[in-house]
């Protein structure tokens, strides 16, 4: 596996990074960029141009990831060459939150054929209904084939998101790239590092990913009296404070962020589903144990690769963690590289949410607040 990374700056153009050559036949490139970069359409244009024979996914961020560096208003690409793996790519375009579903069957059903091993999905951000979704693609595909990827963002502005399959950069778009052949080797890990506070709060009242009430309250007044003063900066404040779901015993608990709020109503929209009767416990920032947190999804992938370290790894984190973690953001990506080695190369990007299943041989999910890594290597 042949893999080279770039940066795209309005200044500069694209520039590689590292020392490894140009890969012209490599067959996919990811590129991850702020959506005011993502608008000059050069920058994407000359990805064609360098790789023909690709197919480029890409999306909008709430910041970008290239090696142990994350920015802000760049574009970061990773091309990779495969040599034993092929790949197939689809896309659709989803209009409202209530096709989210419908729309994640559809690509499942496009890319399911014989020999797929994983599928990788990068979807909008705002417009969806991440759980949903996920819910949609896991339906229509084998049980042994693993769902990762993440909703596309855009800084702590919760405007406009846009991904982008072989085509132009567009809202509302939900794409996918299925990996296909048995010498393709992928591990993920997916954990968080958020601390409980406050009671658990029985969701009485709720509709797919909007919350109306807890316990008989408006949601949004008993958020609004545990944020105080930070109230006023929803929905961006509320990525500081999610929220943690307790359903069937046993089951882990799922973390869902904020992505708006409608004051006429009283509720809360967040990233993927609410189940009425769950319970909710809000959240609190605890920076250490984000960081920790990173590490731990890192020594999953490790452990699933058998102990080795992989050509590739996929970060995708929530936007909230690095509004936390601030001048440390890089502390996060600095834990997955201490445990994959110098040699794998990292890219990724920091979203509204994350797609993977909790453990090897769990259910997909999407998650919010988490790091969440997929990595690939052939042998």
């Amino acid at each position: 596996m042949l893999v080279e990374q770039q940066r795209w700056t309005q200044d500069s153009g694209w520039r590689r990074t590292g020392d490894a050559g140009p890969t012209p036949a490599a067959q996919l490139v990811l590129f991850f960029g702020a959506r005011a970069a993502l608008a000059d359409a050069r920058a994407v244009g000359a990805l064609r141009v360098a790789y023909p024979r690709a197919h480029l996914l890409g999306c909008s961020t709430a910041g970008e990831i290239c090696g142990t560096e994350v920015s802000e208003g760049h574009i970061v690409a990773t091309a990779i060459e495969f040599e034993y793996t092929e790949l197939r790519a689809t896309s659709r375009t989803l209009a409202d939150a209530g096709e989210s579903c419908a729309v994640g069957d559809a690509l499942a059903r496009d890319l399911a054929r014989p020999g797929l091993q994983h599928v990788f999905v990068l979807a909008e951000g705002l417009r969806v209904n991440g759980s949903e979704l996920v819910e949609g693609i896991r339906s229509a595909l084998p049980p042994e084939v693993a769902v990762t990827g993440g909703l596309a963002g855009d800084g702590d502005l919760f405007q406009h998101t846009l991904v982008s399959c072989d085509d132009a950069m567009r809202e509302g778009a939900e794409a996918a790239v299925g990996f296909y052949g048995d010498r393709l080797r992928i591990g993920y890990g997916s954990m968080g590092g958020w601390d409980p506070f406050g009671p658990d709060r029985l969701v009485t009242r709720s509709q797919g990913n909007e919350l109306y009430e807890l316990d008989g309250r408006s949601a949004l007044e008993l958020y609004k009296s545990y944020l105080g003063p930070h109230a006023k900066g929803l929905p961006a404040s509320g990525l500081h404070f999610p929220l943690s779901l307790r359903g069937d015993p046993g089951a882990p608990r799922l973390v869902r962020t904020i992505l708006g709020v409608d004051e006429g109503k009283g509720s809360l929209i967040f990233a993927g589903d609410i189940p009425q009767g769950s319970y909710a416990q809000l959240m609190k920032a605890n920076v250490d144990r984000l960081i920790d947190g990173a590490n731990g999804a890192a020594g999953a992938c490790y452990a699933a690769l058998g102990r080795r370290s992989p050509d590739v790894a996929l970060l995708i984190s929530c936007v909230g963690r690095k509004l936390v973690l601030k001048q440390r953001v890089e502390e996060e990506v600095e834990s997955v590289r201490d445990v994959l080695g110098e040699a794998t190369r990292l890219a990724g990007f920091y979203s509204y949410g994350e797609i993977a299943p909790f453990l090897a041989a769990a259910k997909c999910e999407l998650h919010n607040q988490t790091m969440t890594i997929t990595t690939f290597a052939e042998h």
